[in-house]
């Protein structure tokens, strides 16, 4: 039997939805979605702050321990799973990539904000002491609000996320590459998003530092002074990633990954996953086998 990672749309979690958002505790929202344990993606956007509770989640493959007053940020089509120990509660948001969109004169609008940059290592964060009160007062506002039936509760909600989005990155930019320049971070930035949209058809560096208007030399060392890589292994870390979310959904064939990721023919990108990861896409496949990531499905 084939089986996959399932895709859940925000219309499915049912219980609590309004049309394009979810508002509830944690801990009553896991205990009525216990499936959500096991690896899932979302087509929607999804934040959880946690308050109690420990444990791990995973994130595109990367997993962080589950601590107090820590809040992650997931966007449509990243590969998640959480593995508790014992009791665990806060808050969770869900909400449609449209939300916002017929609110903000700019529809990506939420891409300034590094934790949706689609990047697991920057999209769980620890609230600093100082700011926990506030952060967990908007959640527990944003709860109240979405159970009342206001004519402008919708807008309310989108304004009071957009504090969340705002308060949070006030602390997610307290890194030591805070010296670094705006411009430049505006520029890593909008690398990332062009990767984003464009990484099964350009591969090169050079293509992209075209599209920004600068040389490939100044755009790998934009990427070598902030991120510590290459550009072209920013670039392939993105072709790699979506292979991994791929290879986990056991009802495609390596043939017809490769295809999706445009490579000319399957051996092309074996080489290319091997060189990458030190592994072919089928010992990967076959090591998540073994690790039980599908057990539950």
């Amino acid at each position: 039997m084939k089986r996959e990672i399932p895709i859940y749309d925000i219309n499915n979690i049912s219980v609590f939805t309004k049309e394009d958002l979810l508002v509830s505790r944690f801990g009553t929202y896991t205990e009525s979605h216990k499936h959500l344990h096991y690896p899932h993606r979302h087509s929607f956007y999804h934040i959880v702050l946690f308050t109690e509770g420990s444990g791990n989640h995973t994130i595109d493959f990367r997993s962080f321990e589950v601590k107090p007053y820590q809040v992650y940020f997931m966007v449509p089509g990243q590969v998640h799973s959480w593995d508790f120990d014992g009791p665990v509660d806060g808050y969770v948001v869900n909400f449609s990539p449209v939300f916002f969109q017929s609110f903000l004169l700019l529809t990506n609008y939420l891409e300034k904000f590094s934790f949706f940059g689609g990047s697991a290592i920057d999209s769980v964060l620890d609230i600093p002491e100082k700011s926990r009160t506030d952060i967990e007062g908007l959640f527990a506002e944003i709860l109240r609000e979405s159970a009342g039936n206001s004519k402008l509760s919708d807008d309310y909600l989108r304004v009071l996320l957009l504090k969340v989005f705002l308060t949070v990155s006030r602390f997610a930019r307290d890194k030591p590459e805070n010296h670094v320049s705006s411009y430049n971070h505006t520029l890593l930035n909008t690398f990332q998003q062009m990767i984003e949209r464009n990484y099964t058809t350009l591969r090169l560096p050079k293509e992209y530092a075209e599209m920004l208007y600068i040389t490939p030399n100044h755009l790998n060392a934009l990427c070598k002074d902030l991120l510590g890589i290459s550009a072209g292994e920013v670039i392939r870390n993105r072709i790699v990633l979506e292979a991994k979310r791929l290879l986990v959904n056991m009802g495609l064939s390596i043939t017809e990954i490769s295809y999706q990721l445009n490579f000319n023919d399957n051996s092309y990108f074996t080489k290319f996953f091997k060189k990458q990861e030190g592994m072919t896409p089928e010992e990967f496949r076959k090591k998540a086998l073994k690790n039980d990531l599908y057990e539950n499905l």
